[in-house]
């Protein structure tokens, strides 16, 4: 059987053999579904027992994306923290072993609710109610982490994160675009209209990037078990977690939805205002401009989805039988739902 897209089998059983002596070969690698940039494996030895394995896409890779080692730091540094993730268990930065770094972390027993389908027949009305509260207190716990005491206080600038953002992700998107060899002139019109427009920052903390239900383990009763996903992460204006939140965070009455799915739509979860009050209470922070952090979510969403269509045009994401034709469109519907939103502004 030959070895799965984006694993070589051989190396990183050998790699295993060194770094994680209680595994037990033979290895058998999945892919695991959903993923959208950085490529996720289940690990699963003779014995039954089970890790996750983080790699870059196999080609295509944008300047300053996917690095494990970055990853990785931000998932060892918050070992001893409330913050809930998996257990790190090694950092490989030699190419020769698997075609690019990649990590080993453990696997977290749970479920990630991905489909209304999912929300609806795996938990009840008040574990969805509860894991609503359950997103917003550990998305409170992120961002009141001691940057110092974690070491994680070299991780980025600390300043002028909105600037830093606007300025990447408008340049990521030209590349895709160009690669694409297409325009979507809602995308640079609403660059020029954010950068125009970006509030005052407080003071800096760990900004997760990606923050959403389904880049989360969820637990039986409901609880986080785990924070998924930690590519984007870098610091700077926490508040712009909290607007991706609710840029993902659909309620049943929307007309129009980030993603293709929304299990946060099945009744029993909290509503977006309830969300904001709620993290507003745990938190402290001023929330009255968070309308311009929603505008920024979907912007910023359009610009990565952007680059998700272009890896997945070059063949760059694997095989994981997910369709990519939809997400040319998506990217301009999501430009105009940050216009929608910026007349709040």
């Amino acid at each position: 059987m030959s070895d799965p897209a984006g694993v070589n089998v051989a190396g990183v059983t050998a790699w295993f053999g060194e770094h994680v002596p209680e595994a037990v070969a033979p290895l058998h690698f999945d892919l695991v579904a959903g993923g959208r940039s950085n490529l996720t494996f289940g690990v699963t030895d003779a014995d039954g027992k089970k890790w996750v394995l983080r790699r870059p896409p196999m080609s295509h890779v944008l300047a300053s994306a996917h690095d494990m080692g970055r990853e990785y730091r931000l998932i060892h540094a918050l070992q001893d923290t409330p913050v809930p993730v998996p257990k790190s268990i090694g950092l490989c930065k030699d190419d020769d072993v698997n075609g690019a770094p990649f990590y080993v972390m453990e696997f977290v027993e749970g479920t990630i609710v991905r489909d209304a389908e999912t929300a609806d027949k795996v938990f009840t009305r008040g574990q969805r109610q509860h894991a609503g509260e359950s997103i917003v207190d550990t998305l409170a716990a992120i961002h009141a982490v001691d940057l110092k005491a974690v070491g994680l206080d070299d991780l980025a600038r600390h300043e002028g994160y909105v600037e830093r953002q606007l300025k990447r992700w408008h340049s990521q998107f030209q590349a895709s675009a160009a690669e694409n060899k297409r325009e979507v002139p809602v995308i640079d019109e609403m660059h020029a209209f954010l950068a125009s427009r970006i509030p005052e920052q407080g003071p800096a903390a760990i900004v997760h990037g990606d923050y959403r239900l389904d880049n989360c383990m969820i637990a039986d009763d409901g609880s986080v078990a785990a924070v998924l996903d930690w590519e984007l992460c870098t610091l700077g204006d926490p508040l712009a977690d909290m607007g991706l939140l609710m840029v993902y965070w659909n309620e049943a009455s929307d007309t129009m939805s980030a993603l293709p799915t929304s299990p946060t739509a099945v009744d029993g979860f909290p509503t977006r205002a309830e969300l904001k009050q709620r993290y507003a209470a745990a938190t402290g922070r001023d929330v009255a401009e968070l309308d311009f952090y929603v505008a920024f979510g979907y912007w910023k969403l359009a610009c990565i989805l952007e680059g998700v269509f272009a890896r997945y045009a070059h063949g760059a994401m694997g095989n994981d039988g997910a369709a990519f034709e939809g997400f040319g469109q998506q990217v301009i519907n999501l430009g105009e739902m940050a216009k929608a939103t910026a007349r709040n502004l």
